[in-house]
């Protein structure tokens, strides 16, 4: 059974699978946040990428900053097998609470 995943975990998992090899954190807090269509805390996505990385679920490395960084160094993350089938397991559970539901609902039900 795979990783049970929140909202949030999900949204940043699925910004680090669209960058692909651009994932490093302020990008995944952009794309993160247009995901999500609200403004997120810059923290809460690195502190639930750290938490990722805890679980297994992501892999990171950094590499040596260019000019245009001034020569700092950028994490970049990458996804594991196992935040794909976390990723999937937590759709088809949302999908399964949902089955058979009006949408959207209404409140005269």
């Amino acid at each position: 059974m795979a990783e049970t995943l929140g909202p949030f975990e999900q949204a940043v998992l699925l910004a680090v699978i669209r960058l692909g090899n651009a994932a490093y954190g302020r990008a995944i807090h952009r794309e993160a946040a247009r995901r999500l269509d609200r403004q997120i805390a810059a923290g809460a996505v690195f502190s639930t990428l750290e938490r990722l990385e805890r679980k297994k679920l992501l892999t990171s490395r950094v590499d040596a900053g260019g000019d245009e960084r001034r020569g700092r160094p950028r994490r970049y993350y990458y996804p594991r097998a196992a935040a794909i089938d976390a990723l999937n397991e937590s759709r088809a559970t949302m999908e399964a609470i949902w089955y058979r539901m009006p949408k959207p609902l209404r409140s005269d039900l």
